[in-house]
């Protein structure tokens, strides 16, 4: 494991770097609003990931690293996130196909900015639908504008609500709640089953 600095328009980022052997292609993924890098959801689709034969890079936003709990305003979120892309790909990841992922708000960071850094996939780990008990409010925009594969794993019981299969997005249910922690194994496999597949057409 390797950690780096990332300087972006709004402060130095970090990421936590996990490479697996092949290298087949890299998937950088972000935390939830609140949380870190080390959520067991996160963790377990590091783990799927790097069996699978894809690097990981778990990265950390500016606020975060900043020490601050509460996120960035979204456009400087998805500013900083391009910026680590950006640079990863140049430095670690050259040549390879990069996949956007995330937890919760960084799920959303990474479908808003899967075009501009052409992403070749996007995993969303508990994708917030709507604020809880809201779901006037929804964020199903941000899922559909993503044109590339998408994988949803959503808890049964999450109060964020839960997003429907569509064209190139499939949705995995697993045990619990939003923080995803009942079924890691569940996180697990429906990660490593999904990327053995969405990996087969870009080796």
């Amino acid at each position: 494991m390797t950690r780096v600095q990332i300087d972006t328009p709004h402060g130095p980022a970090a990421a936590e770097l996990h490479c697996a052997e092949e290298g087949r292609a890299a998937l950088l993924l972000g935390h939830g609003a609140g949380g870190g890098i080390a959520a067991p959801d996160l963790v377990a689709a590091t783990r799927a990931a790097t069996g699978a034969g894809v690097h990981v890079a778990l990265v950390e936003q500016p606020y975060r690293v900043a020490g601050r709990k509460a996120p960035a305003p979204a456009k400087q979120l998805d500013a900083a996130w391009l910026a680590v892309a950006e640079d990863l790909g140049e430095r670690w990841f050259a040549d390879l196909p990069l996949l956007f992922g995330g937890r919760s708000s960084g799920a959303r960071v990474a479908c808003r900015t899967a075009e501009a850094g052409t992403a070749s996939a996007v995993l969303c780990l508990a994708f917030p639908l709507h604020p809880p008990g809201k779901p006037e409010k929804s964020r199903l925009g941000e899922l559909n504008a993503v044109d590339p594969p998408v994988l949803v794993v959503q808890g049964e019981r999450d109060a964020f609500g839960r997003p429907e299969p569509a064209h190139r997005r499939e949705v995995v249910l697993v045990a619990g709640d939003h923080s995803l922690k009942a079924d890691v194994d569940a996180v697990f496999r429906g990660v490593e089953e999904w990327l053995t597949r969405v990996l087969r057409p870009l080796d």
